[in-house]
């Protein structure tokens, strides 16, 4: 039995087969996951541009932008794990796929509960990481451990000193639960006031503050930050590829 994800994570399925769509959309929603869907790639896009999703499942055959084009475009732009789907399992296009940056690859018909352990493989490798060297990425935030450095997508976001270590102390171990104590230990501060600095990141972070999508109460456990990792080594890929 797969066992279901800790988080819930939202999926995007791209595919023009309705019917894959629908069966795909049912499945993974009883597995825990939150799906949404596209028929091809234009309308994926006009998804990404409001809705923050944690993986994308792509056809590669689709009429227009095909799934390896898109693939190779969403790659140019950041590392949001991509698992391409596709009829034809030869291993030409398995490797061009791959090498353009998918995390996985899965031929039809496949077993949907394969597809389950992949998307689960594939969202437990992205929450690895170290703090050295690598960049924590939410929706449209970048934040470095190393520098307390918070960007958005109008610019750097100035934080306090508290504001930066609340992050940092998060980012250890994000999608996963700290506890206040252990985050007052990180901080250098009372476990009450805890919550008022996560109040004040809250509102330089979140579009809707009462609702967070990145920085949630657990609770009895505490708060986690649903984010991923890119890496040094990814950064510098892209600077020599520019």
């Amino acid at each position: 039995m797969v066992q279901k994800p800790n988080l819930e994570n939202h999926l995007l399925v791209i595919d023009d087969d309705d019917r894959i769509r629908d069966l795909l959309k049912k499945y993974l929603s009883g597995h825990g996951y939150r799906v949404s869907s596209a028929a091809n790639a234009e309308k994926a896009r006009k998804l990404m541009k409001t809705l923050h999703f944690d993986l994308l499942i792509v056809d590669v055959m689709m009429p227009g932008e095909s799934g390896l084009e898109l693939t190779r475009s969403l790659r140019e732009q950041g590392n949001l794990p991509i698992l391409l789907l596709t009829a034809r399992g030869d291993a030409s296009e398995r490797i061009e796929g791959l090498r353009l940056g998918a995390d996985d690859y899965l031929a039809k018909p496949f077993e949907p509960e394969e597809l389950v352990l992949r998307i689960h493989a594939i969202l437990r490798r992205s929450l690895r990481f170290e703090l050295d060297g690598s960049v924590l990425i939410f929706g449209d935030w970048k934040f470095n451990p190393a520098t307390g450095e918070l960007k958005g997508e109008h610019g750097r976001v100035s934080l306090t000193d508290s504001e930066a270590n609340l992050l940092r102390a998060l980012a250890k171990t994000p999608g996963e639960p700290v506890s206040r104590f252990s985050l007052s230990k990180d901080t250098d501060a009372a476990e009450r006031s805890v919550d008022v600095q996560m109040a004040r990141l809250r509102r330089k972070i979140e579009i809707d503050p009462k609702n967070p999508r990145f920085l949630q109460t657990v609770r009895g456990a505490g708060y986690r930050l649903l984010a991923r990792p890119e890496f040094a080594e990814d950064q510098q890929d892209k600077q020599e590829t520019q």
